[in-house]
């Protein structure tokens, strides 16, 4: 069976507001002091894979689309044993949208080659949409499965157990299709060992541009989205403070109460 996952690099959702700031021109986070990580539901979907490739064997390979520093992502894939890794490098600062991204990740796809499942996280762990598996599905025309925790070999298909607001649901799938990956204890990410971390240093990750995968920045700019990000920004709040003065404690009552008394006339 091959499996592809995809791969997304996100700020580290845990840092404070204090390590990154926002342009607003742009509607994007700068990274400043904060680290990138890999959006934890797509190490839920890179799991899922490997304890799939255990049980039934295959070949797995990883994708990612994003800026230079996203091959850090894809090292780690490989460190946990990826057979192969792909970066379609994105030098632009502008967002990319569900739509945007499904675009890249179809045409990079199509080129890579004939994939029996495509994995991705159920959602992003900076924007949260949710719409890329669907989107992504809808550009090579297969299936798509959302909110599965568990694969299983089945035939000449597989099944799925998929999280829903009551329980779960079994789902029984012929391949290929696309699902959406979603967090449970059994898919806790792996932590790579030392060892496979310094010997996927020295694998090779195809690197590529969007011209690459026959897409132009014009390509991109024409696809729509469900959501439309209108403006980004860190709430400011401010606090107004006031020190009530008096020669003694009594006196610095009486004054407060006389504050009190005007603000509830003026309401």
């Amino acid at each position: 069976m091959k499996t592809l996952v995809c791969l997304k690099q996100i700020l580290d959702p845990e840092i404070p507001p204090r390590d990154f700031t926002i342009n607003r021109d742009s509607r994007q986070a700068v990274q400043g002091s904060a680290n990138l990580v890999t959006n934890i539901f797509c190490e839920n979907a890179l799991e899922s894979a490997l304890q799939l490739r255990e049980r039934s064997e295959g070949e797995i390979a990883a994708l990612a689309f994003g800026p230079a520093s996203a091959e850090d992502s894809l090292r780690k894939a490989l460190a946990l044993k990826a057979d192969e890794a792909c970066l379609v490098e994105d030098d632009s600062t502008a967002y990319r949208n569900s739509a945007t991204t499904a675009l890249v990740l179809a045409a990079a796809i199509k080129k890579l080659g004939e994939f029996d499942i495509i994995m991705v996280g159920r959602e992003a762990g900076d924007w949260g949409a949710g719409q890329t598996g669907g989107l992504l599905a809808e550009r090579l025309g297969l299936p798509c499965v959302t909110f599965v925790d568990h694969i299983e070999a089945s035939g000449d298909g597989v099944t799925l157990r998929r999280q829903t607001e009551l329980g779960w649901e079994k789902v029984e799938v012929k391949l290929p299709l696309v699902v959406t990956i979603s967090n449970h204890e059994e898919n806790v990410p792996r932590i790579p060992k030392t060892r496979d971390i310094m010997m996927s240093a020295r694998k090779p990750v195809t690197n590529w541009k969007l011209s690459d995968i026959d897409l132009t920045d014009e390509d991109l700019k024409t696809t729509g989205d469900a959501l439309d990000v209108i403006d980004l920004f860190i709430p400011e709040k401010k606090t107004d403070c006031e020190f009530i003065e008096g020669d003694s404690l009594d006196d610095k009552i009486d004054e407060f109460a006389k504050r009190l008394a005007g603000i509830v006339q003026s309401a």
